[in-house]
Parts: C-alpha cells; structure tokens; sequence
C-alpha cells in the first residue's frame, strides 16, 4: 500500500482526482489533502507520503513554495497543472513528469507507473522548471536530458546540434561530450525551434549560433565552428538560406 496526499486549490478538482484515485487505484490511500501553500505545509509535517499530488498554482502561493519549505522532501512528486502550452514546454525543459488537467485516466495511470519509477527531481531542475515557468517568453538557460541512467543538466548554447539515432537522440555539446537521449529527434526539434535551432535534415537539428557557413555545391551542406559538416536536405535548402539571411541582415 502507497500513501499519499494531494494538494489541489479548486475543490472539485481535488475531489475528482480522490475519486479516480480511490476507485481505479486501490494499492493509493489517500492520507490527507490540502488547498494551499499552509495546509500542504501542515499536512506534511504530519505525513510524509510516499506520492505528492501537488498542484503549480495555489491560493497562497505555488507548489513550489511548499518544496521550498520541504527541501529534503521524500516523496515522489505528481505535478498537476492545468492544460497550457507554456507549462507543457516548461515540463519538457526540466524533464520532469506532469498530469495536464483535465486528465484521461490512461495518462494519470502512466503518471503514477512513472512515480513509483522516478528519479527525484534535484534543486536544479526545479530550478529550470520554476524559471520556464514564470518566464514563458524568455529564452531558457539550461535542459535536462533524460539518458538511460541519469539526468544531465546542460546550457542550450553548449548545444551544437542534435542527431537522430533511430528514435533516439544525440546531441553534441561543445566540450565534445555526446549524450545519449532516450526521446525522437522530432520531439527536440518542435522544443527547441523557438530559441535558435534549425531542422536541416530529417537525422540533423542544429544550433543556429553554431554555423559557419552554408555550402551550396555537393548537394548543399552547413560548416559548423567547430570543424564539422551537417548535411542540408534539398527541401531544406530555401530555408535554411532564408534563415541565415535573416540572422545578418
């Protein structure tokens, strides 16, 4: 048997996910709840479950004050947020699991399978998380990447492109490091489109910064800074012109 204890605002958002919990997952009790920043802080200090339900956006403040005041906090953490296409990216840049309200019970059930298996998430990421958050239209510093053993915290300008590996992806960092990442290349392209990067190639996605030049003969290539070639697809050819045009203009 698990214990756990949610912390939701909107009362029959919290009843809902009682409910659901209660009914579809019988190996969950449900040892408390709280609608705010100061009943989730009392509630904690009395149990420490072993799932947090934990809502972004509370009365008093956020989910992440009540990790703030939990810094050594065991329990494994459930975050529930409304459907938003901000707070999806966010998630995404932390590599940290969520439940989007309002949420088929298929997707609560991979969110609770992914607790029990969960790597917690480090001051760091939730850093990355509260920053994206709290900034939607700004740039983000840092992503974690979600290799099969661990999470890597890297800056986005350390990347200089990203290689598709089956569906998989390979990054390339300046330091000369490669990483590992167990997520297609098309889920990195449509996150990173907005802040300098470029899908040249259905296998290359490139950090724009990282260009040199673009070479038209031989079938159209990109001369990174760092010395190496990425090929450009033919149908990629006017954009990336385009592009570059754009950046020295």
């Amino acid at each position: 048997m698990l214990t756990a204890i949610i912390v939701e605002d909107l009362i029959d958002a919290m009843q809902l996910l009682k409910s659901d919990i209660e009914k579809h997952h019988r190996e969950i009790k449900i040892i408390n709840t709280a609608k705010s920043v100061v009943e989730a802080a009392k509630a904690l200090r009395k149990n420490e479950p072993d799932i947090l339900f934990l809502d972004i956006m509370l009365g008093d403040g956020t989910g992440f004050d009540v990790l703030e005041i939990f810094p050594e906090l065991k329990s494994k953490i459930i975050f529930v947020t409304a459907s938003d296409e901000f707070a999806i990216k966010a998630f995404k840049f932390a590599a940290i699991d969520y439940v989007l309200k309002p949420y088929a019970q298929e997707e609560l059930l991979q969110a609770i399978e992914r607790a029990k298996q969960q790597i917690q998430p480090n001051k760091e990421r939730l850093d990355i998380l509260k920053q994206t958050l709290n900034s939607p239209e700004k740039k983000p510093d840092k992503i974690s990447l979600h290799t099969l053993d661990k999470i890597i915290i890297v800056n986005l300008d350390d990347i200089i492109r990203c290689e598709s590996d089956s569906n998989n992806t390979m990054f390339h960092l300046q330091d000369g490091r490669k990483v590992f990442v167990t997520k297609t290349l098309k889920y990195f392209a449509d996150m990173l489109k907005p802040y300098g990067f470029l899908r040249v190639h259905q296998s290359h996605l490139v950090n724009l910064q990282c260009i040199s030049a673009f070479i038209k003969t031989d079938g159209g290539y990109l001369m990174l800074k760092n010395g190496k070639s990425v090929p450009v697809s033919v149908r990629k050819k006017s954009e990336v012109i385009e592009v570059l045009d754009q950046m020295h203009r």
